[in-house]
């Protein structure tokens, strides 16, 4: 039979040792067939595509965002462009204007430490939306602020703002009130209220946001928490990935992360190691290359940008404010290594170093006493990592997930808050391939911009808004950030055998760009444009720009067949 498609005429950075620069792909049955193949091998595509000289690269792969978050965003009032409250009560009027009078106006993208701090006042609010409730979700994802509507709702909804809250706080004025900022574990008042989400608003908010990431030459994500705490959406939420699949709206290849939340006791023999998980005993590495179950995800500390990540040493003018857990630190190991004894790889959400500590303890006991599972354990974050935390890392295996492009949106306000000795060790990059620990590609989308080629940019430049250099000895090359969201991704996610790479047997993931980002000044890396995006061998964005042509010519009978074998 005939190879499926030929590409040709190309500048292919293969990120293969082997074969590093191509010319021609053959793809069969939505994997590479071979690389430059002989003039007999190209001769039995049935279609053609003309590359015209365009860099190809393997599919960037994002190992940590939140893509229903991220879609729903995308159907709520947005606010990450405000520059000022007054463009914030602004928003939430203009919306409010289109809603009935009881119905919630939900915004995002809310992020104060752009606002120097300052947080919405609850009253304004109040008359922004018309006596509508207000519900502003920061981008942070830490953190949310109501109006004073809302905060009545949930009072009457048996809420008591006077009592702790474990893992979180209700913020309260010098007038005595609520001031409307929910921190942490307290979210998940106004959560009671409105959530579940109907599984097809789930399924409308993955369309959203997996059409866009094909823009942007994505074609794998791993969503870092689904179904459970304060971060999941409905505890059907996986149904929704299912629904989208079968539908045809999941456009790229995901590995959503379970919350720890979701999981509970399971029976059966006195002999089974697995005792906590999902009905059936269902865990980490179910599925397909579409849709696969990926680690569980815990939460141990909070955020650097709401200073409530878990720091050994104060945030720099927060007299005393360490940050703190989610969990008391029993429980947080009781639970993590229960996860990891059922059959859970497990990644763990860690930004200071303190909650760091924490996380490679339970991680390291977790691998010598239970042994290693077929996905590597993960710290999702790394917002100040000490550099002996690092060697701890690399000898245990244990994959760090950092966003460098926090520094390119928030390095300021994070320098602010670190201060000069803690910078520097603040989402490293060379440090962790200088001691061969995997670095992979991802964004936090949507906390931040989660534009890969954006993204490798601030891998290599390490820039805050000011323009200042934030840890220059963690700049890493541009072909290092190119091969982080391609090999070391496919790493850090269990794939490293059949994606990342573009040699034979991997699957036919690629973007078409319309420059080599490796060889471009580092200050152009983000302007490079993503021509078409291939998955699974069929170009589900730019088609135009690549039309394959369909091979009309006489093949000669000798190369009309093609081994079982070779396919």
């Amino acid at each position: 039979m005939l190879v499926d498609l030929l590409i040709r005429n190309a500048n292919i950075l293969t990120q293969d040792p082997t074969r590093p620069i191509a010319e021609s792909l053959l793809i069969h049955d939505g994997k590479v067939l071979d690389v430059d193949p002989d003039a007999g091998m190209a001769a039995r595509a049935a279609r053609v595509i003309d590359a015209a000289g365009a860099t190809i690269v393997p599919g960037f792969n994002d190992v940590h965002a939140h893509s229903v978050w991220f879609g729903l965003g995308l159907m709520e009032a947005a606010l990450g462009t405000v520059e000022n409250l007054e463009d914030v009560y602004d928003v939430i009027a203009e919306t409010a204007a289109t809603l009935g009078p009881d119905e919630w106006v939900v915004a995002s993208g809310f992020s104060p430490l752009l606002l120097d701090g300052q947080q919405p006042d609850r009253d304004r609010l109040d008359a922004a939306a018309g006596g509508r409730p207000v519900w502003i979700k920061h981008s942070s994802g830490h953190a949310c602020t109501l109006n004073g509507v809302a905060l009545a709702l949930i009072e009457a909804d048996g809420a008591d703002f006077g009592a702790g809250i474990d893992g979180g706080a209700v913020v309260i004025g010098p007038d005595g009130r609520p001031t409307g900022l929910l921190e942490e574990n307290a979210m998940r008042l106004v959560q009671d209220l409105l959530l579940p989400y109907p599984l097809e608003t789930i399924e409308r908010a993955l369309d959203l946001a997996t059409s866009h990431y094909l823009t942007e030459g994505i074609t794998s994500v791993t969503d870092a928490g689904i179904a459970g705490g304060w971060i999941g959406h409905s505890p059907q939420e996986f149904a929704a990935y299912q629904n989208a699949k079968d539908k045809g709206l999941l456009s790229v290849r995901m590995q959503p992360m379970i919350v720890l939340d979701a999981l509970h006791p399971l029976q059966g023999h006195a002999a089974d190691s697995v005792t906590s998980g999902l009905d059936t005993g269902i865990r980490t590495g179910l599925g397909d290359d579409w849709l696969r179950l990926g680690p569980v995800k815990i939460f141990s500390d909070g955020s650097l940008l709401g200073s409530t990540a878990y720091v050994t040493e104060e945030y720099v003018g927060c007299t005393h404010n360490h940050g703190y857990l989610q969990m008391d630190a029993a429980k947080l190991r009781e639970t993590a290594l229960k996860a990891y004894s059922s059959g859970w790889a497990v990644a763990m959400h860690a930004i200071g170093d303190h909650a760091i500590d924490h996380a490679i303890d339970i991680l390291t006991e977790a691998q010598d006493t239970f042994g290693r599972h077929a996905l590597p354990n993960r710290i999702e974050h790394g917002g100040v990592v000490r550099p002996e935390q690092l060697d701890r890392i690399a000898a245990a295996g244990i994959v760090l997930v950092p966003q460098p492009h926090f520094i390119t949106e928030f390095g300021d306000g994070m320098a602010r808050l670190l201060g000069p000795k803690r910078t520097p060790w603040s989402y490293p990059g060379k440090s962790l391939l200088t001691r061969g620990v995997v670095l992979p590609g991802s964004s936090d989308r949507p906390v931040s911009n989660g534009r890969p080629l954006d993204v490798m940019q601030s891998f290599v430049e390490r820039l805050t808004p000011s323009g200042a250099v934030y840890g220059p000895a963690e700049r890493i090359t541009a072909a290092e950030a190119l091969a982080a969201y391609t090999t070391g991704s496919a790493a850090a996610t269990g794939a490293e055998g059949v994606k990342g790479r573009l040699s034979h047997g991997y699957l036919a993931d690629l973007a078409f760009l319309d420059q080599d980002p490796t060889k471009v000044d580092p200050s152009a890396i983000g302007a490079t444009q993503v021509l078409a995006t291939m998955v699974g061998g069929e170009i589900r964005f730019g088609a135009d720009a690549f039309p394959p042509r369909v091979r009309t010519e006489e093949l000669e009978p000798s190369l009309c067949t093609l081994s079982s074998t070779d396919s």
